[in-house]
């Protein structure tokens, strides 16, 4: 089909789910259509006349005006390759009668039409809503750590009716892996088309090029980028979303008022919000943002590392986004009503530490303090803090009224002189700009501005010789191997923005880097040529953070030292090329060193991750130890030093920082540990009140949720297959649809390392331009002017994950050149798609088999009000001449008839005539097998949803009666509404039958031939 056509058609889509007519209001928001209207659903899969042309149903939604909504592929010779949209309201829709099925030869060799015909529709026939095994497992690009499967299996496991869940592992555990898995499942059960995924813009690229790479789920990305070719791709207003499905895009893009109206007309089968913990405070706009969407979609997957802040109710508005039920009062519930949508696990359980293989998770080393004694003119400083600011004796008033002042100040200074210049500045302002109050205010201010003045001018004095810790920080650089010619490379964090910009301009040269080239005016985030790179907040827009973060994860990138600020301590990955990371300075919060130190402490760091901190000391006396008795000096080792050595423990014993201090923002460790320190407690003392005063409702709520599974594995889902792989069934799709070769259809090229290097035709180019534009031009998948379009695919693991560890080692990019083919890959989709037309409209191929009587393969699918398959069954049909037998189609049951590569084939059936005429009775016998197993099925659904429906009642009662009588009308209305969800989920339609396939025994002849 040209490429008007095609384009033309997608546009009738895109109309067409862009108007969707309140679609899908039998979801949560709104209930369901009548059960009149919801008998004879269209199961996916099935074939259906609409408009002359012929249609396979690839997704099937209840609406409340039009009928159902089917998205469908055509299959007839006009509509191949496109996809569209109809309601059966509007268009007339015929289903074909399975009983009036034609039976055709399958002529091919060793009847590989067929064979391909049946695992086509195996493959492309959505796994029931009964069925809760895993069925992809070992099927991505990544180790099977069963921790990492654990998040699918619950979400899928139906204790909520709709697969919703917060993953809370802490950082480096591996969330993304799990997203893709859950995701991956979702796909495989036709809940997974529409998907919107939601970062932040720093990791937009990092977290589609793991969907791509690992998942093969292609996702447009809507960045600054992505949006210039949305525009130039739709209409001048039209909604972005209705025009892809499959879309990743930041928080802070998607919130503008923009985006919102579209977001109101649009439902997503699958909303995905990384750091979901910048959700939960209402009145935002990122609050509303995620309300909305739990309101648009059907699976709704959180992640964050630190989902509390502490506050129980806010937490609570994030559980409500998964579940309305799950909790009544949002100031009193227990962990134990959350455990069906929420998983937290850390490094120190059990099955973790048992999954992950030491190479792909090396264990970190020690938290190194670096001490680093205080020059003279740093000691004058530190003299002038000790006795004007934060005097000794603690009866002795600070010259600032202002208790945080001090601390400030001090707190600035241990980062270096150059940020106490900087909040000396900011404060003179402050005092510059306040308006009198009376005399003896007026003296105050005075008197502080002349402290400060005096503060400037001692901190002036300081040059680079003179700053103990740089002096320190150069000598462990040098030590660790930094420099020309060393392929080593740390990472150096500080709180200062101007500590950074001093440090990555004084530091590299000290190193021996080139100074000729300090400074690119175009790229002022990169200095010495490159060898080093600043990022924070300030300097740098969320593209470059983003191109920053790829660079220093490629070898070959000439990058080795990053001076970054705690933009990188939230979900960027620093850990394919780095191993060392230095606290210049360090944050009072232990969740923040931690943060810091999962940014190379992570699943898939190859080398023992190493941490050091620089630790500024005095000698200069201060105040008393009220524990010990011994003098404590006013230097790093107050509060730096310790909270460093408490989270290393933290890490070893509990796993997770939170549960030293019971608090779980780091704003909130560090003003907790300010005001102790004014009010002359001790770190130690300060740890200890705050875990105490804490909610044990809280540290339970972080500590291990989810972590001692029901079972040791993860079960697997039952579907039959007539391929021993993926990579057989490819390639003898192939075969079959670009005959008489691939080699010469596709100018396929199969090279030794296991690469299948072939140039995509244009209906395979479509599903590809998800892709980021720059990686399809990289890899030269599009065709350009003067040389076709090239895709390289692969089915070996060991040679995708080596390609991926290439692709970082080079200057280019972090993409790899040869795609892993999953059984979701666009790929994958495609040559399905182009198998299941090989047999033609209404029609099942007759396959000579190893079996004693005509053997009716027929599949069964009841589906629920939201078009969602409750029950698929496959059925092979036999004895037709007597006592109709149905057994179980399985993998098993095809191998034992033979039906494989190893057939003979033969060109036209024995007695087509007579096997026609069994078709209506061979139907007849499947629909009674079929119907006899719906009772039990039902059973098996109302027993699984009963719990939720009890979970609602209560949750109605008990909400009442802690809310104010007011809104039992409201409470009424959500119960209902949900209690309406669960029925939706019940089997609602007649059953769907169809003719696959027709096994004729086979001569004896034949039966030689195959032995």
């Amino acid at each position: 089909m040209a490429d008007g056509e095609s384009e033309q058609m997608v546009g009738v889509e895109a109309g067409a789910a862009d108007g969707q007519r309140a679609v899908v209001e039998s979801r949560a928001a709104a209930g369901v259509p009548s059960q009149e209207a919801l008998q004879g659903g269209y199961a996916p899969g099935a074939q259906v006349l609409i408009r002359d042309e012929l249609w396979l149903v690839r997704k099937c939604t209840a609406t409340a005006h039009d009928g159902w909504m089917l998205e469908v592929s055509g299959m007839s010779p006009f509509v191949r390759d496109t996809d569209a949209i109809f309601y059966d309201g509007i268009d007339t829709v015929r289903k074909l009668d399975p009983r009036k099925t034609e039976l055709v030869a399958d002529d091919s060799p060793n009847h590989r039409r067929g064979r391909l015909f049946l695992e086509a529709v195996l493959r492309k026939t959505y796994l029931p809503q009964t069925e809760h095994g895993l069925a992809l497992v070992g099927n991505f690009l990544m180790d099977d750590q069963v921790h990492q499967l654990r998040p699918a299996e619950l979400a899928l496991s139906m204790k909520n009716p709709q697969p919703r869940l917060l993953i809370a592992d802490v950082v480096g555990l591996g969330k993304t892996l799990e997203i893709g898995v859950l995701l991956g499942e979702l796909i495989r059960r036709g809940r997974g088309e529409r998907i919107l995924v939601v970062t932040p813009q720093h990791v937009l690229e990092q977290f589609q090029r793991e969907l791509w790479t690992r998942f093969g789920i292609p996702l447009v990305r809507l960045d600054s980028t992505g949006i210039q070719r949305v525009q130039q791709e739709i209409p001048a207003g039209r909604n972005p979303f209705a025009y892809f499905k499959r879309v990743i895009i930041s928080v802070d893009t998607l919130k503008s008022d923009v985006y919102v109206h579209h977001l109101e007309h649009t439902e997503w089968d699958a909303v995905v919000i990384d750091e979901s913990h910048n959700l939960m405070n209402r009145g935002t706009k990122n609050n509303a943002l995620a309300r909305l969407l739990s309101r648009r979609t059907d699976a709704l997957i959180l992640a964050s590392a630190t989902p509390h802040n502490g506050d129980m109710a806010s937490f609570a508005e994030l559980v409500r986004m998964l579940d309305e039920a799950a909790i009544a009062d949002p100031n009193h519930y227990d962990v134990a009503d959350l455990t069906h949508l929420y998983i937290r696990r850390t490094k120190t359980s059990r099955e973790v530490r048992e999954s992950i293989k030491d190479e792909k998770w090396r264990d970190r080393g020690p938290s190194k303090p670096i001490e680093a004694g205080a020059t003279e003119k740093e000691l004058a400083v530190f003299a002038e803090l000790a006795t004007c600011w934060i005097p000794a004796d603690p009866d002795t008033p600070s010259v600032s009224r202002h208790q945080l002042v001090p601390w400030r100040l001090f707190k600035s200074f241990l980062s270096s002189h150059k940020a106490l210049l900087a909040t000396i500045k900011t404060r003179l302002d402050t005092l510059g700009k306040s308006a009198s109050d009376g005399p003896a205010a007026g003296m105050r201010r005075q008197t502080e501005r002349t402290a400060l003045l005096a503060m400037q001018q001692l901190a002036a004095r300081i040059e680079d010789p003179d700053s103990a810790k740089l002096q320190a920080l150069i000598g462990e650089l040098r030590t660790m191997g930094i420099g020309p010619g060393s392929e080593a490379r740390v990472v150096v964090f500080s709180e200062s923005v101007p500590t950074l910009t001093w440090l990555a301009d004084t530091v590299p040269a000290a190193l021996g880097f080139h100074s000729g080239a300090i400074h690119d005016e175009k790229k002022p985030w990169l200095r010495f040529g490159g060898a080093v790179q600043v990022m924070h907040g300030e300097a740098n827009t969320d593209e470059e953070q983003r191109k920053l973060v790829e660079q220093f994860g490629l070898r070959d990138d000439p990058v080795r030292i990053l001076f970054t600020g705690d933009v990188a301590s939230e979900g960027v990955n620093l850990h394919q090329q780095c191993h060392l990371l230095i606290h210049y300075d360090l944050p009072w919060s232990l969740i923040r060193i931690e943060q810091r130190n999962g940014r190379i402490d992570r699943y898939g760091q190859q080398e023992p991750p190493e941490f050091r901190a620089l630790i500024l000391t005095s000698d200069i006396p201060w105040r008393t130890d009220p524990e010990t008795g011994q003098p404590r000096t006013l230097d790093d080792r107050l509060v730096g030093e310790k909270v460093l050595a408490r989270e290393a423990e933290a890490h070893k014993l509990e796993g997770s920082a939170e549960a030293v201090t019971g608090l779980y923002r780091a704003k909130d460790e560090e003003e907790r540990l300010t005001k102790d320190l004014i009010a002359g407690r001790t770190v130690e003392q300060s740890f200890e009140q705050s875990r105490s005063s804490g909610s044990d409702f809280l540290a339970d709520l972080l500590g291990q949720v989810g972590a001692v599974a029901e079972h040791s594995d993860v079960a697997r889902a039952d579907v039959p297959a007539l391929f021993p792989s993926t990579a057989d069934y490819f390639d003898e799709a192939l075969r079959q649809v670009c005959r008489p070769n691939p080699e010469d259809q596709l100018s396929l090229r199969r090279e030794e390392d296991g690469t299948i290097a072939f140039e995509p035709p244009r209906d395979l180019l479509y599903r590809l331009k998800a892709l980021p534009k720059s990686y399809l031009d990289e890899q030269r998948i599009m065709p350009r002017k003067d040389e076709p379009a090239r895709m390289r695919i692969t089915f070996a693991k060991q040679l995708a994950d080596k390609r991926l560890q290439v692709a970082r080692e080079t200057r280019k990019s972090q993409w790899p050149n040869v795609s892993y083919a999953t059984d979701i890959h666009p790929v994958l989709d495609w040559v399905t798609d182009k198998v299941l037309v090989e047999i033609g409209r209404h029609k099942a191929p007759v396959l000579a088999a190893s079996v004693d009587s005509p053997t009716f393969l027929v599949q069964g699918v009841y589906s629920n009000a939201l078009g969602k398959p409750t029950i698929v069954e496959w059925m092979a049909v036999s004895g037709l001449a007597g006592d109709p037998a149905v057994e179980k189609l399985t993998t098993e049951f095809l191998e034992r008839a033979g039906v494989g590569p190893g057939m003979p084939g033969r060109a036209a059936p024995h007695d087509q005539q007579a096997l026609s005429e069994l078709v209506p009775a061979a139907i007849d016998a499947a629909e009674h097998h079929l119907i006899g197993l719906e009772a039990e099925y039902r059973k098996q659904i109302e027993a699984t949803l009963a719990p939720y429906r009890q979970r609602v009642t209560g949750w109605r009662q008990l909400a009442l009666f802690a809310s104010a009588r007011p809104r039992e009308a409201e409470l009424d209305r959500t119960a209902d509404r949900l209690l309406r969800l669960a029925a939706a989920l019940e089997t609602a339609s007649a059953p769907m039958l169809r003719l696959l396939a027709v096994l004729e025994p086979q001569t004896a002849a034949e039966r030689d031939t195959t032995r």
